[in-house]
Formats: structure tokens, sequence, C-alpha cells
């Protein structure tokens, strides 16, 4: 009877899972792709906006290991999702009230810093709930439901400003918001393991390595940093260009974003479904290898044509570079740093260096956008993310072991308790 009540308690924490993946898609990031076209369409320069990305990106970048940390220790992870939601939510509505500095710079500093926990805990809730065995399995199934959201809530978005205009948006917002709060504590807190949560599946009660000796003295986990690092330099930008461009031609800034990125959630969706079997067939390396070789063609494609139809390849494959590496890179935090348990804190800090990268590119794009239109820096970048390419071949059994490796590796670093 205990083993059916568990299950049955699981499978109904799973489900809420899922639900809070669905609508953390737009609960999570506030306005989120709509940024760009809105602020675009009422006087904000491509300079500035990329500024006001590049100054979030460095105050998210500084909070994530922090974050990171608080997730390992934490064992109130629920809740570390549930209070970004509503500040993360109140940011936006106070920039769609008043597209004013103190709103834009003030709200999206907030939403930077509050909304860099959430990646770490929702990882974290993840692997507490279902363990190491089956984690690369959820964590497609997470991608899954949250495409569907983003997809889901982009038509939403669509329609209701056709109807509405902005304020239909701010009621979306507020939907959304309480029910990924209502979500979030529809799950089990009996359910989660945090010892498994931490990346510490088998506790033999000895003390773990350090943070800091973690982050420092592993390979794969350095390597890992640097490809992703690379790979959001070359990427971040071009989507947000799109929408800026689009939306000051088309003069309509949500349905145009809204159209621009439900072609690449709709990618993604596809790849989120594909992820489990690619991994099974072909190894989790050949997965990163793809998600990286889609870049470098989709900036070619995006610097060659400036029609609307060219929005197509290019999310698309934005969808299957940017999709698979979001499945792909907790994976391989999770093996690099299996028998830790330092995994968040392992993975807020590859989340960190990434966001170097994507920090740093918003700024160079806003500049080449300035300079010499926004082609050139569709060319750039993209030509940047062929390197990525290169940085992962040079290391990729270090940032892509095997499960078999991982398994072993996790097994080498338990440490034996003295008789």
């Amino acid at each position: 009877m205990r083993s059916t009540l568990q299950t049955g308690l699981t499978d109904r924490s799973l489900v809420a899972l899922a639900v809070l993946n669905f609508f953390l898609a737009d609960a999570r990031d506030g306005l989120g792709p709509f940024l760009d076209g809105f602020l675009a369409t009422h006087g904000w320069s491509p300079m500035t906006l990329g500024f006001i990305a590049t100054l979030g990106g460095v105050l998210g970048m500084i909070a994530t290991p922090l974050f990171g940390a608080w997730v390992d220790a934490s064992k109130r992870k629920r809740t570390l999702i549930i209070i970004p939601v509503i500040l993360v939510t109140a940011a936006a509505l106070w920039t769609l009230a008043s597209p004013g500095n103190a709103s834009v710079f003030g709200g999206q500093s907030a939403t930077a810093i509050v909304g860099a926990v959430v990646g770490p805990a929702l990882m974290g809730l993840t692997l507490g709930l279902v363990g190491e065995k089956a984690f690369s399995r959820q964590v497609s199934r997470n991608e899954f439901w949250n495409h569907l959201g983003n997809v889901v809530s982009l038509a939403g978005i669509y329609s209701v400003t056709v109807y509405f205009g902005v304020s239909g948006v701010i009621g979306l917002m507020i939907v959304t918001a309480v029910a990924a709060i209502l979500a979030a504590l529809a799950i089990d807190p009996e359910r989660i393991n945090h010892n498994a949560a931490r990346g510490l599946a088998h506790d033999d009660g000895a003390p773990g390595p350090s943070g800091y000796s973690v982050l420092v003295g592993s390979k794969g986990l350095i390597l890992l940093a640097v490809t992703l690092m690379i790979f959001h330099f070359g990427n971040a930008p071009i989507s947000r260009l799109i929408a800026q461009d689009f939306s000051i031609h088309l003069g309509t800034p949500f349905q145009t974003t809204a159209v621009t990125t439900g072609v690449s959630q709709l990618s993604m969706i596809v790849m989120a479904l594909a992820a489990p079997f690619l991994i099974r067939r072909f190894g989790l390396a050949t997965v990163f290898l793809i998600a990286l070789l889609a870049l470098p063609i989709h900036g070619a494609i995006a610097g060659s044509f400036s029609n609307f139809a060219v929005i197509y390849p290019v999310q698309i494959l934005d969808g299957v570079g940017a999709g698979l590496i979001g499945i792909a890179t907790p994976i391989a935090a999770e093996r690099i740093l299996a028998g830790t348990g330092r995994f968040n804190v392992g993975l807020a800090a590859v989340m960190t260096v990434q966001g170097i990268g994507a920090s740093l590119s918003n700024v160079v794009a806003g500049w080449l956008t300035d300079v010499g239109g926004y082609g050139l820096a569709y060319w750039v970048h993209g030509g940047v993310a062929a390197l990525a390419v290169a940085a992962f071949l040079s290391g990729r059994k270090s940032i892509a072991p095997s499960q078999k490796d991982a398994n072993k590796a996790g097994d080498d670093r338990k440490i034996p308790v003295a008789p």
C-alpha cells in the first residue's frame, strides 16, 4: 500500500512539475523576447537595448553561482521558484505600464537578479524528484512542456493584443504567474530527495568536496563553460535583433515577436521530443555537436537575406541549436559532477560563464548594428558561434561523458568512512 501511495504521490508531483514548466515559460522571464520589440517601437536604440541586456546579464551572472550554492543547501526549493515569479511579474508589469528609464533599467535589473535562481532551483527540484537515472529523460520532458508553454503563451499574446492591446498582455501575465505558483505548491515537498537534488545520489556520510574545488578542479566543467560562453556570445543577440528589426519595419512588436519566437519554440518542441532518442542512439556528444553546428548556419542565412520569410529557416535552426543545448547542458553537468554533491553550484557556475558570453554579445551586437546594420551583426555573431564547435571538439569526452563513464567517476569520488 505504501509503495502504491508513494508512486501516486510521485506521479502527481511530476504532473505538477510539467504544469510548472508549462507556465514558467511565460512567468520566469517577464516580458522576455517581447521587451526588445516593445521598446524599439518606443524609440529605444539597438545600442541602448544591448546595454540593458548586458546589464541584466552581468547582474544575473554575479547572482547565479550564489543562488546555485543556495539551492544545494536549501530544502525550500519550491519557494525559490515562487518568490522570483512574483517579483519578475511585478517588474514586467511596471515596464509595460510606464516604459521609462526607471522601470526599464530598474525592472530588468531586478528581473535578472531574482530570475537567476529559477534555473538552478528547477534543475535541483527535478533531480530531487526523479534521481540521476531518470534525470536525462525528465530534463527533455521539462523542456517539452516549457517550449509548449511558450508556444501557447505566444499565441495567447498575439490574440489578446489584437483585441485588447497591452491591457490583454497584463492580464495574461497575471494569470500565468498565478498558475505557476499553484503548480509549484502542488509538488509534494516530501517527495524531494535533497541529497539527490545536489547530485549526491550515494551519500555514505563522508564529507564531500568543497564547492570551490569542484569548480576549479573539473576539466570537463571548465571546458563545458568555455564552449557555452562562445556559443552564447554568438547566439544570444540574433533572435533579439530579428525581433527589433521586423518590429520596427512592421510596427507590430507583440505580434511580430510572437511569430518569430513561436517558430523557434515549435522547433524546440521537436528537439525536446527527439533528444532522448538522439542521446540514447548517438550519445550526448553528438547531440552537442548538432546543436553547435546549427548556429553558424542560421547566422549566415540571417545575414544573407532581409525579407520576412527568412525568419522561418533562421528560427528553426535557432530552435535546433538552443533547444538541444538547453537539454544537453544540465545532463552534461550532472554527469561531470556525479557523486560530488555540488550539482547545482556547478551548473550555476557554468551558467555564469555562459552568461559572460551572452552579456558581452549584446553590447557588441548593438554596436555592430549601429555601425553596419543588422546584417553585419548576424554575420559576425554567426561566425563566432563556429568557434564553439572547435572548443567542443578539443575536449568532447570531458564535456559530454557517457553515462557509464559518469557512473564510474561518481564511484571513484566516494570518500571511505574511517572505521
